[in-house]
């Protein structure tokens, strides 16, 4: 519980008002996230100020506000507490009310395995004592007030963990609690992002130990070299655990890996106890076994008791909890904040647990891998780590997002079938690959993993057999904290859902029908959505072929294992033509001069290059004429290494002008029909783009070439998008500065705009070598706090600004969006595009600023 005057003495803070709750039963940091009772705390941190979010935390039902800057709205029925910095405000009353209770501290910390040390050693010592702990579920120095809003005068131990977001932080979280006990988990590369090397996050942890009293206990992971290294610089008694070499002083040995359990022996110094066990799975998960019966020992539990205490564990919400899943198949969820070593530990656990059943009883193996998190210049390195091991223990691997695509690499280069590993760029993709191509069944074993941002757990909760089981879930509600996660590190950014996508291509498909292909158009970047993954999502949900703009596009198709058809609908010089030939990639012919060239390359190299003729019936551009068309194909009929797959043509109005489309669509038909009278058989007669798809059927022949539409855009208002698509981009920036200008001060280049009255500004890092396009200078709106803020100035090279006079507490590192939705309101790339008087296709494909 949280005590006003605990807090006002701590923190030298101010009552604003008088007071009206004394006592509350929590924090609260996040305004979604607000109930009956609790404190809200309004931050200003590098993401932002939370102070606009107070009136919603009232709403939600806190009963009391520490901030900075007092509300403006009626606060009768609330205390308020003012301080000059809130964050210092919560540290200061965390090393108060521990200073106040003399309670014994435990501090656990270490890159992975943290949170099920913190509960091991809570169920060991509550045997004897009253403990409370922390949750694990948040990070940095604010973990800590966090955690100890639960004590009471009751609790003879309080054991934290310690996560420090960046270098230093863990030397003021130490100075705060002053721990009695240091518990070291292990060190690997985490939080790399953060910290520069492996070195830097040693000195990091190492300071728990070095600032134990004398009298204290330093527990440090025996079998980690690195954590070992640390008992020469701890003042404290140390005691070292292990698993894998006797000289520990507390050692699990003979280990036992199964399903449902882990089975050991126990050596505690001169004493033996044969045959324990612990829910928890994997043998990593046993050193948090041994640091709880180790810090027990110190505090006189009795070793019997402990080790029964610790057989009535729960795996905690996401570390290695296992479920039913659909079709009774052994789910496992370790969607927490997966790490490289944990990720590596779950498949090291699932090999020994296979390895010692009888070849006929094994079961099959499913990793699901998102991005892992915060790992900087390691993150490929570490999901190829992963993705190499997958290879060795797995025999389906599914990745879902860009980072953990490293890993699906990693294991094909391993020699792992390419069947056997499905690479998706989203969480429904990535359901559906597991329920419709793989059917799981009671002979699997699903482990699903990923980091805090990937959102994992969304897979787990599809696979569950037992609705009742998604209570143990992590991450019930996407709070504020989640959303700041999946933030980019840089100032502007777009973000493609890429879920949207593949339901805007299943939703065309129904629209064309069965028996009409989807060719994906994907050239220049997808739209600006990213190639390889908006291709791999497209192909996932129906699309058959991709469409791009060069060999340079194709072969990136090809790099990144994407093996479906490819067409270059350009022009193509005759010296890829080899690649072309070796890489699978179809190429466009209109020319007999170059038809020749590519036969002849071709012919060079003993293959045969895939081709689709293009006929020009009124666009103008590319393409064979159509009175020269059908001696075009005589000629053609001698060229013995041109595979002519298909036929197409090019609409110039179909989003304007459905009669002189009608007109080509008759030019294209009369040309098809001596064609095949010929014996030109086509695999693929296209000639429909989006405009087309749209306008009519009779455009649809076996194929339609679906660009803008896939993407939630419609190439015209006269052409509704099929219900349900919808747009897949959004472009956002954050708030960098806000100031009051006066009555008639410039903004911006050339003083083209002079403020009418006082104005409040907000200034956003974007400009035209974003994209922003110069012509929006003025004429245009971003959404801020759910409301349109107008652009007002000149739009420069790397910034706009907005005026924000009517949007009440906007604040540096607030979010704002350039194309998509906040609140009630959305901006599209068609509305920019009407300001700009160009097309949506112009201003997608001008973003520069990309995921």
């Amino acid at each position: 519980m949280i005590s006003l005057y605990d807090l006002l003495e701590a923190s030298n803070g101010q009552l604003f008002g008088e007071p009206a709750a004394h006592v509350f039963t929590d924090f609260c940091l996040d305004s979604q996230m607000a109930s009956e009772g609790q404190l809200y705390v309004a931050l200003k941190t590098d993401r932002g100020d939370t102070h606009q979010y107070m009136r919603e935390a009232v709403d939600g039902g806190v009963i009391g506000i520490l901030c900075t800057n007092p509300p403006e709205f009626d606060t009768q029925g609330l205390s308020v507490i003012i301080v000059k910095d809130t964050e210092a405000a919560l540290m200061a009353w965390a090393r108060y009310v521990l200073n106040k209770t003399g309670i014994q501290v435990i501090a656990v910390a270490g890159t992975s395995g943290k949170s099920v040390t913190v509960q091991a050693v809570r169920q060991v010592l509550a045997t004897r004592y009253q403990v409370c702990s922390s949750n694990g579920l948040h990070t940095g120095r604010l973990s800590l007030p966090l955690s100890l809003a639960r004590l009471s005068s009751e609790h003879d131990f309080v054991v934290l963990e310690l996560s420090p977001n960046y270098p230093g932080e863990m030397l003021e979280m130490i100075q705060t609690i002053q721990p009695d006990v240091g518990i070291i988990t292990n060190i690997g590369y985490a939080h790399t992002d953060m910290f520069a090397s492996l070195d830097e996050i040693i000195r990091e942890t190492r300071i728990v130990v070095e600032h134990l009293p004398a009298s204290g206990l330093a527990v440090l992971n025996g079998d980690d070299e690195l954590v070992r290294q640390m008992a020469a610089v701890t003042p404290a008694r140390v005691t070292t655990i292990g698993i894998e070499h006797f000289g520990a002083d507390m050692m699990a040995y003979n280990i036992v890996t199964g399903l449902t359990k882990t089975g050991f022996d126990l050596r505690s110094k001169n004493e033996r106890y044969v045959g324990r066990w612990t829910p928890l799975l994997g043998k990593h998960q046993l050193y948090a076994v041994l640091a709880g019966l180790s810090v027990g020992l110190y505090y006189d539990a009795p070793v019997d008791d402990a080790l029964k205490a610790l057989t009535e564990m729960d795996s905690l919400p996401g570390r290695m909890r296992p479920y039913t899943g659909i079709n009774d198949c052994l789910l496992i969820d370790d969607t927490f904040t997966a790490t490289p070593q944990s990720a590596l530990a779950a498949l090291n656990w699932i090999q020994t647990v296979n390895e010692e059943r009888p070849p006929n009883e094994r079961r099959r193996v499913v990793l699901v891998l998102g991005d892992m998190d915060n790992l900087g210049s390691y993150s490929q390195y570490g999901h190829r780590l992963v993705g190499q091991r997958a290879a060795e223990v797995a025999d389906l691997i599914i990745t879902e997002g860009s980072d953990a695509a490293h890993a699906g690499r990693a294991a094909l280069d391993k020699g792992m079938e390419r069947r056997r590993v499905c690479t998706t760029y989203g969480i429904q993709d990535a359901i559906m690959a597991l329920k419709e191509q793989f059917t799981p069944s009671q002979n699997d074993i699903i482990i699903v993993t990923g980091g805090a941002s990937a959102r994992m757990e969304q897979i787990v909760r599809a696979l569950l057999r037992d609705a009742q089981d998604r209570a143990g879930l992590p991450r019930q509600q996407t709070t504020q904290e989640m959303l700041a996660l999946a933030q980019p590190a840089r100032p502007s950014w777009i973000e493609v859902d890429l879920d949207v996508l593949g339901s805007n291509v299943r939703a065309l498909k129904t629209f064309v029908g069965d028996t009409v292909a989807i060719m994906a158009v994907v050239k220049a970047n997808a739209y600006g959505h990213g190639a390889v993954s908006v291709s791999r999502t497209a192909l996932f949900n129906g699309a058959e072929y991709l469409a791009v703009a060069s060999m340079a596009e194709a072969l990136e198709l090809r790099n990144a294992g994407i093996d479906a058809p490819i067409l270059v609908m350009s022009y193509t010089p005759i010296h890829l033509v080899r690649q072309a030939v070796r890489q699978r990639v179809t190429l466009t012919l209109y020319d007999l001069d170059l038809a020749r060239a590519y036969n002849r390359a071709a012919r060079e190299i003993g293959g045969r290059l895939h081709v689709h003729v293009k006929v020009d019936t009124g666009m103008g551009r590319l393409g064979v004429l159509a009175s020269e068309t059908l001696p075009f194909f005589r000629h053609l009929i001698n060229l013995e290494n041109l595979e002519i797959e298909g036929i197409y043509t090019h609409f110039s109005s179909a989003d304007s002008d459905p009669d002189y489309t009608a007109g080509q669509v008759r030019i294209f038909k009369d040309l098809l029909r001596p064609l095949r009278a010929s014996d030109f058989n086509f695999a693929y007669i296209h000639a429909a783009n989006s405009a087309g798809t749209l306008a009519s059927p009779d455009n649809h022949f076996n194929m339609v070439r679906i660009g803008l539409a896939m993407y939630g855009l419609s190439p015209s208002e006269k052409l509704p998008l099929p219900a349900g698509v919808r747009p897949v981009l959004s472009w956002k920036t954050v708030v960098g500065q806000v100031k009051t200008l006066p009555s008639g001060h410039p903004v911006g280049y050339g003083n083209t705009y002079l403020t009418h009255g006082e104005e409040r500004i907000a200034l956003l890092p974007v400009g035209y070598a974003d994209g922003y396009r110069r012509g929006l200078s003025s004429n245009a709106e971003v959404l801020i706090h759910g409301r349109r803020a107008p652009v007002i100035g000149r739009v420069s090279m790397e910034k706009i600004v907005v005026n924000v006079s009517h949007i009440p507490d906007v604040s540096v590192g607030d979010e704002a969006v350039l194309i998509g939705a906040q609140g009630e309101e959305t901006i599209t790339a068609d509305d920019l595009a009407r300001r700009l008087n160009t097309i949506s296709y112009e201003v997608l494909t001008g973003i520069q600023t990309r995921r």
